[in-house]
C-alpha cells in the first residue's frame, strides 16, 4: 500500500476535526475523498503532509510512518501537496515559481528533466516562463502549481480542490491531467467538492461526514448508491 490512514484523530483546539479516519491507497491509482465543507477532507491531506498534528493513529508511506516527521521531510520522501487556491507567488516569474517545488533539490540535471516534463504536461507554460504568475488565467495558474508540485519530484500527489473556482473546460482539462499523471505511475489522492468528477477519474472513493468516513468503496459501486447520488451527485 502507497499511503495509509490508520484510526487518525486530529483536533483543531477542543474540537475533533478527524475522528478516527481509515484511508488507504494504492500504487497507481486514483483515490478521492468527497464530502461537503467541513467534513474534514482538506484535513486529512494536511495530516499527511504533516502539517497538522495527529492526536491519535498513524500514517504511513510505502510502508513507512510518517506522522510526526517535519514537513519538509515529508515532501522529500515523495509527497507534493497542491493545496485548495494554488498558493504561488504571484509577482515571480512562471519559472521560479516552478522551480521552488524543487528548493531541496539538489540533482540539477534531473532537476531539468523535471522541468522539460511540466512544460510537456503544460505546453502553454512553456511559452510564459518569464511572464508573473499573477499574469496568468486562473486555469493556468493552477497549472503552474501542478507543476512546481512535479519538481518536487513526488510518487504521490494530494490534489486539494484543483477545480475550485474554475470554468467546466478547464475543469475537463484538469481531470484529464489528473488521469495522465496516474497513467504514468504516479498515485493520487484527490479531495474534490465536484463528486461527479471526482467519482469519474478515481478507482476508489471515500465519503467523509463530520470527521467520520461514512462510505467507502470503488467509485463504480459509489455511483450507484442511491444516497450518494442523492446528497453528493444531485439525482
Amino acid at each position: 500500500m502507497m499511503l495509509s490512514l490508520s484510526n487518525v484523530v486530529v483536533h483543531y483546539g477542543g474540537i475533533e476535526a478527524l475522528k478516527k479516519v481509515t484511508i488507504e491507497a494504492e500504487k497507481g491509482s486514483i483515490t478521492t475523498l468527497i464530502g461537503s465543507n467541513g467534513a474534514g477532507k482538506s484535513t486529512c491531506l494536511r495530516a499527511v503532509s504533516g502539517l497538522v498534528p495527529l492526536t491519535y493513529g498513524e500514517i504511513r508511506f510505502e510502508g513507512n510512518r510518517i506522522d510526526g516527521m517535519p514537513p519538509e521531510r515529508i515532501v522529500k520522501l515523495g509527497i507534493a501537496h497542491v493545496p485548495e487556491g494554488k498558493r504561488l507567488f504571484p509577482t515571480m516569474s512562471v519559472l521560479d515559481n516552478l522551480l521552488t517545488g524543487a528548493y531541496q533539490r539538489k540533482d540539477k540535471a534531473k532537476i531539468k528533466q523535471d522541468l522539460d516534463k511540466a512544460i510537456e504536461y503544460f505546453p502553454i507554460l512553456g511559452e510564459k516562463l518569464k511572464k508573473p504568475a499573477n499574469t496568468l488565467s486562473g486555469g493556468q495558474q493552477q497549472m503552474v502549481a501542478f507543476g512546481r508540485a512535479l519538481l518536487s519530484d513526488p510518487k504521490l500527489f494530494l490534489f486539494d480542490e484543483p477545480s475550485l473556482g474554475m470554468a467546466p473546460i478547464v475543469v475537463k482539462d484538469i481531470g484529464k491531467l489528473i488521469k495522465q499523471l496516474a497513467n504514468d505511475g504516479y498515485t493520487i489522492v484527490l479531495v474534490e467538492q465536484n463528486a461527479t468528477m471526482a467519482l469519474e477519474l478515481a478507482h476508489k472513493a471515500y465519503v467523509l461526514e463530520t470527521g467520520t468516513v461514512a462510505m467507502a468503496g470503488a467509485s463504480v459501486q459509489l455511483q450507484k448508491s442511491d444516497y450518494v447520488k442523492k446528497v453528493y451527485l444531485g439525482i
